[in-house]
């Protein structure tokens, strides 16, 4: 559901399960919503959209040209709208920098818009041929190439097992090694096919060979279970009584990692968790956007 171009580079994207999150997620017409990965503002602009001129609704995003794009979708709103650039890891310092002490509704869709896997410079997709990049935020130090080219076989095998679950993950860190002793591995097509030879004589794959490493490689030039950690972590204390908190997520390691923060602090009697079971889009959004085919989203409730 994506088309090439909008006038900023960006290609058109579908907010999943938006109708979900604008009745679950409620904000009171006076409240403050923080929108912590505002993207290409699609959830911002229908949340937003129930706030009054007594409201506030803030964006966060580590990608410059987003928010830029936000600025423009948002002009129509009522509410006060506040777009920072930045990293939800840091979303406490961020809002106090802004004078917010305590907010409403706080919203993670922990996916990539169409525009950021559509970036001809990002190298996220394997389906184009690109530098092996990665990196969503460009203050980064470290790109895919430098972890494919520097790390120690061991390490490299551990990573692509432990954040993209894959078997053959020895085969693959033992091929890229072997290349990689010839010339650096610099582009994604060079990548995925190194992958695809490991899986080589397989037959019947569910997904592309290359969908697990480069989810693993990914995930660690961005750092994005701690930065999703560090979150959770932080917002228990940001939500009002009653403030609600979504997160959509696209792969088992983040919503294990949710699941199991919401139902600890509903232990401990911090939250009130409202979906039991993470909420899925149904058969009609799915075969409209099949990005949404793997979103999660579950909501909690602050006591």
């Amino acid at each position: 559901m994506c088309t090439p171009d909008q006038g900023d580079g960006l290609a058109r994207h579908v907010p999943v399960l938006v109708n979900q999150v604008s009745q679950l997620l409620s904000p009171p017409p006076c409240g403050t919503v923080v929108d912590l990965t505002i993207g290409q503002a699609g959830h911002s602009l229908v949340l937003g959209s129930r706030l009054g001129p007594d409201g506030v609704l803030v964006g966060i995003d580590v990608d410059q040209r987003a928010l830029d794009h936000a600025r423009t979708v948002l002009r129509s709103l009522d509410c006060k709208v506040i777009l920072i650039r930045g990293n939800f890891a840091q979303v406490g310092d961020l809002l106090r920098g802004k004078g917010i002490d305590a907010v409403d509704v706080m919203l993670a869709d922990l996916g990539f818009s169409s525009g950021q896997v559509g970036d001809p410079q990002s190298g996220l997709s394997f389906l184009s041929d690109a530098p092996l990049d990665m990196r969503l935020d460009r203050s980064i130090q470290t790109t895919a190439a430098d972890i494919v080219n520097d790390t120690d076989e061991q390490v490299l095998a551990d990573l692509i097992y432990r954040y993209g679950e894959d078997r053959l993950s020895r085969r693959i860190a033992r091929l890229i090694v072997e290349r990689r002793k010839l010339k650096p591995i610099c582009t994604t097509k060079e990548l995925a096919e190194l992958v695809c030879a490991a899986y080589r004589g397989r037959r019947h794959l569910r997904i592309h060979p290359a969908t697990r490493t480069f989810q693993a490689l990914r995930i660690a030039v961005n750092r994005e279970l701690d930065n999703l950690q560090a979150l959770l972590d932080q917002a228990p204390t940001l939500l009002r009584s009653g403030g609600r908190f979504g997160v959509i997520s696209f792969h088992s390691l983040e919503d294990r990692l949710v699941k199991q923060d919401f139902r600890s602090r509903a232990q401990t009697g911090q939250y009130k968790v409202l979906t039991k079971r993470p909420i899925r889009p149904d058969p009609q959004e799915i075969a409209a956007n099949r990005r949404a085919r793997s979103a999660r989203l579950r909501i909690a409730e602050r006591i």
